[in-house]
């Protein structure tokens, strides 16, 4: 398993606060989004050197920085640039987040906790502005929900501020616990890592540092329900129990064996013809990721009965049902839920990745089906997953990228 994109983006941006010294980070996957990452911090002046092939990442941003992330780049990933740059140089102008289109993740908590630091806030035309006349001051901050952005992004403009700042409902994913690993690393002092409330005393300065990112939960999820619904018998590095044990508990839940080897590596196999249906609800950290939905929906497939999905998070992450209906699936969504009926097989089709774990959903759908399945729009599955044709190929999947029309194919 690669290195965690969702940890890999805050960490790299937590990178800008360093005023001196180099940071260089080792475990970086190989992604679109990590490029796109590097070039918008090279245009804000800091010095990048990424080596995707290598897997690491140096960069020195000492000099003063440009306080402007330009549309190109902000608008083709998600990522918390406008806390460290804040903090950094007292303003920031960001053009609004892209990334999936799979609801509407708005920035709002991000926002009222810079607010509280005392920045002054403005929005106009797609960008957002946050000024600080004098240096930012820690406060308590209470987050409406556990906004992992927020979070993240509050956490790195309280670094630099003056006091001690208290996140109250702070969100608990494993990688904001990297994230913070490597700000202590840098000199930043945090207490209560992993829990919903976390105390930032602020310090005079950052230094880099060397980090080594997470393993990606998600992509070790993906390659565990490829196992288990290709009836394959799969063992799986980077995978740590700790951080998939909503998903873990799920799959045993539907007949899965699911085997700890040791605090990084599970072996996953399935030999039933048929699983037990299951409900599957997404929460926030600990809960079931909602990043794992729609992958596990095409498990929940293979099931003799009715499965349901309820999704608590995102508004439009149902929109690869679609395209699972027109391989056979049967699927109806109602406002926040799907029922999910258990299918005897899945025909190939031609079908477009919606959005970023869409996209992975489509490829697992493809490997159970009978025929030939083509996906396009995979653009989408470069920005999370690395050399997701390679890998799937040595496991013995019949998978081809087409460049020319940007697809997979696989029977």
């Amino acid at each position: 398993v690669s290195g965690a994109k969702n940890a890999a983006l805050p960490i790299l941006a937590a990178g800008l606060l360093a005023t001196e010294g180099t940071s260089k980070f080792y475990n970086v996957p190989k992604l679109s989004d990590i490029k796109t990452i590097s070039m918008l911090f090279e245009s804000l002046g800091v010095k990048v050197d990424y080596k995707p092939e290598e897997n690491t990442l140096e960069m020195d941003a000492t000099k003063p920085l440009l306080t402007e992330a330009s549309f190109e780049f902000v608008s083709k990933m998600r990522a918390s640039v406008l806390g460290p740059m804040l903090a950094r140089e007292g303003s920031a102008k960001v053009a609004m987040p892209g990334g999936c289109s799979i609801g509407s993740r708005p920035i709002d908590q991000h926002l009222k906790g810079f607010e509280a630091l005392g920045a002054t806030i403005i929005q106009d035309a797609g960008f957002v502005e946050a000024r600080a006349e004098k240096e930012l001051e820690g406060s308590t901050i209470f987050f409406d929900f556990p906004s992992v952005g927020g979070t993240q992004n509050v956490i790195m403009a309280s670094c630099l501020a003056k006091g001690k700042t208290t996140i109250v409902n702070a969100a608990q994913e494993p990688e904001i616990e990297d994230m913070i690993n490597f700000l202590i690393k840098m000199g930043a002092k945090i207490s209560g890592k992993g829990t919903s409330i976390l105390e930032i005393e602020g310090v005079e300065k950052l230094v880099g540092a060397e980090y080594t990112i997470m393993s990606d939960r998600v992509e070790a999820a993906t390659y565990m329900i490829a196992a288990a619904a290709t009836k394959g018998d799969v063992l799986i590095k980077g995978a740590p129990y700790k951080d998939n044990v909503a998903l873990v508990s799920k799959m045993r839940e539907m007949g899965v064996n699911i085997e700890i080897v040791d605090e990084d590596t599970m072996r996953v196999s399935n030999k039933l013809d048929m699983l037990k249906p299951v409900d599957v609800k997404t929460l926030p950290h600990p809960g079931f990721l909602t990043d794992m939905q729609s992958i596990m929906s095409v498990l929940t497939l293979l099931a003799k009965g009715t499965s349901t999905i309820t999704e608590t998070v995102f508004e439009n992450r149902f929109m690869h049902v679609k395209e699972l209906n027109k391989m056979g699936a049967i699927i109806a969504t109602s406002g926040k839920e799907a029922r999910i009926a258990g299918v005897r097989k899945l025909s190939g089709a031609e079908v477009n990745a919606t959005d970023l774990r869409a996209g992975a959903a489509l490829v697992l759908a493809g490997l159970v089906a009978e025929g030939t399945t083509t996906i396009g729009n995979i653009y989408h599955i470069d920005r999370g997953y690395n050399d997701f044709v390679g890998k799937m190929k040595s496991l013995g999947a019949n998978i081809e990228r087409i460049e020319e029309i940007m697809a997979y194919e696989m029977s």
